[in-house]
């Protein structure tokens, strides 16, 4: 079955994170503290990627 990777509605600031932790089915408190970690550690270039990902990702519509 293939899932589309889709915003969520449990969101925080655009529902990034929760979207990528319902499409792999992790819980999202770990996946936003290991985007926060990864942010941190690579000189804040996650923030631009969270930028884009939530310009490119599609709303969740249900």
């Amino acid at each position: 079955m293939n899932k589309p990777l889709k915003k969520s509605r449990n969101k925080v600031l655009s529902g990034v994170c929760a979207g990528i932790a319902d499409y792999f089915g992790w819980d999202v408190t770990l996946v936003r503290v290991a985007y926060t970690f990864l942010t941190i550690f690579t000189a804040f270039s996650g923030v631009l990627a969270y930028i884009v990902m939530a310009i490119v990702m599609p709303e969740d519509e249900i």
